[in-house]
């Protein structure tokens, strides 16, 4: 039961996974986006929608990475060139996203007389399959090896992400941007440039977060009310979580992940918890984190510098 409890946390934490990272890489050049949920709304509607009509995972991924990227490009317009308050544009895109994705996915159970539902064969491209050889490793095997293709890719971006961030040349412009752009600009970077970029690719990164959260916990149909839920505030949270590192959001997400579903695996007749109490608890723990992370003194896995200001250039 133990292996089945972790097995579903791993599930649950990937949706998490990408928003966090997307967040990260977004933060890392000194903006905060409080439109991770938006985002996210915006690539489940229309990763859904793809996939409805084309029945294509590939094409369904890179339209819920297409209308991140798209979202994240209006908050960086808004902010980054008209330099207007960053908490403000993000909020605004939370809204705007999920009003989109709303209205799009009203329309869509109209057309379709009825909740829409994924084919068969689609549903059959992104179910849980073991990996060859590493899938038949006792425990191991089932533990890591026999999820859907989303989860592996969540993990492959978070572990991409951290060595283009440790390892290029490109990734410690970005973070030499986030600490000081003043700086940076005076080295010859072009930080609106660099600004753009990154919270582009958060954008597209949020996006396939939200569209594993209406293929794969969806079950296949669109639900229009509570297909992100709050996925995309805890991955704010998380990013605090992980000390914006993107291999530490793994752990992060498994964790907040194991706290989603928990519920279904707690023995009710041994401890009786109103349900209400485990739907609550991945909130409370993330407010707990952002109270324990707020006192943290340590400069050492501490938000960037310049996070949160906005770079006018005349006043370097």
């Amino acid at each position: 039961m133990f292996l089945n409890f972790l097995f579903a946390a791993i599930k649950a934490g990937t949706p998490l996974l990408f928003g966090t990272t997307g967040e990260i890489m977004t933060e890392k050049t000194g903006n905060v986006n409080l439109g991770v949920e938006g985002m996210m709304f915006m690539g489940a509607f229309l990763g859904f929608y793809t996939g409805y009509h084309t029945g294509n995972l590939a094409l369904a991924l890179l339209a819920a990475f297409g209308i991140g990227v798209l979202a994240a490009l209006i908050y960086a317009v808004v902010t980054v060139t008209f330099m207007a308050n960053q908490n403000v544009a993000g909020l605004t895109l939370t809204i705007f996203g999920i009003g989109f994705a709303k209205f799009f996915g009203e329309a869509m159970i109209g057309k379709a007389g009825g909740s829409p539902k994924l084919s068969e064969e689609f549903m059959a491209s992104i179910a849980e399959k073991p990996l060859p050889i590493l899938g038949d490793i006792p425990v191991i095997g089932k533990l890591l090896f026999s999820h859907n293709p989303l989860v592996y890719l969540s993990v492959i971006v978070a572990i991409l992400c951290t060595i283009y961030m440790v390892k290029t040349r490109a990734g410690l412009n970005m973070r030499a941007v986030g600490e000081n752009p003043a700086a940076a600009d005076a080295t010859g970077i072009n930080v609106t440039l660099v600004k753009y970029i990154h919270i582009l690719l958060g954008g597209g990164i949020c996006g396939l977060g939200g569209a594993y959260l209406s293929l794969i916990n969806g079950g296949g149909i669109w639900n229009n009310s509570s297909v992100v839920n709050g996925q995309g505030w805890i991955s704010v949270a998380l990013v605090i979580f992980a000390s914006w590192n993107p291999v530490r959001a793994i752990f992060g997400s498994l964790v907040f992940g194991a706290f989603s579903v928990l519920q279904f695996y707690v023995p009710k007749d041994i401890i009786v918890i109103p349900n209400a109490f485990y739907v609550m608890l991945p909130f409370l723990i993330t407010t707990l984190v952002l109270i324990v992370t707020s006192m943290r003194k340590s400069k050492e896995g501490s938000q960037p510098a310049g996070c949160g200001v906005n770079y006018f250039r005349e006043e370097r």
